[in-house]
């Protein structure tokens, strides 16, 4: 009898170290054990984003792998539709992200990390502020404790594949940093955990 779970910490293990074509095996794998579960369609499709654009991939992965448990169904039809744009509907990718930004996408490149936790105060959760901004801004960060702070956060909240690109992103800035070794240790106990769920 296949172990439907095994298989998908295995996929998301392998998606997570970057192995997408091991990944993406496995992802197909079961979706044609459970032609039915269209999640295991979705996780395969994020590896074949990853092929042009990693970092699209990873967050897409993210915000799914965090918004699936809240309500599979909503999670499924966002992400098809944010596939949908990225496959070159620029207006659709545009209303997309107006529809999860509360300001002019045009103009969002990067926000400060302290008008960050504004917005966190303002919609009263980290996880849904980081989820409004995901896919249109990236979170500018200017002092080690705001790096350390928002990367904790992120574990916190689920974003683990976030979490990962942004510690091996600045490795090298704070490679012999304690507080790293801390943070990719909470990673880890942090993915432990959620595999034996």
């Amino acid at each position: 009898m296949v172990n439907e779970r095994r298989l998908l910490n295995e996929a998301n293990s392998y998606f997570i170290n970057k192995d997408y074509d091991k990944a993406i095996f496995i992802y197909s794998q079961l979706s044609s054990l459970f032609p039915k579960k269209e999640e295991y369609k979705i996780y395969a499709l994020f590896c074949d984003i990853a092929s042009e654009d990693e970092s699209k991939a990873l967050s897409l992965y993210d915000y799914f792998t965090v918004a699936v448990d809240d309500d599979k169904d909503a999670a499924i039809s966002y992400v098809k539709q944010a596939i949908d744009a990225y496959d070159g509907d620029i207006d659709k990718m545009m209303s997309l992200l107006k529809d999860i930004t509360d300001s002019n996408v045009d103009n969002l490149d990067a926000i400060k990390y302290e008008d960050f936790i504004n917005l966190v105060d303002s919609r009263g959760s980290f996880r849904v502020a980081f989820e409004d901004i995901m896919f249109s801004t990236k979170v500018a960060i200017e002092t080690k404790e705001d790096f350390f702070d928002f990367v904790s956060k992120l574990i916190d909240n689920g974003f683990n594949t976030t979490a990962y690109s942004y510690l091996d992103g600045f490795n090298d800035y704070f490679s012999y940093d304690k507080k790293i070794e801390e943070l990719y240790k909470k990673l880890e106990e942090k993915q432990i955990a959620n595999n034996h769920k």
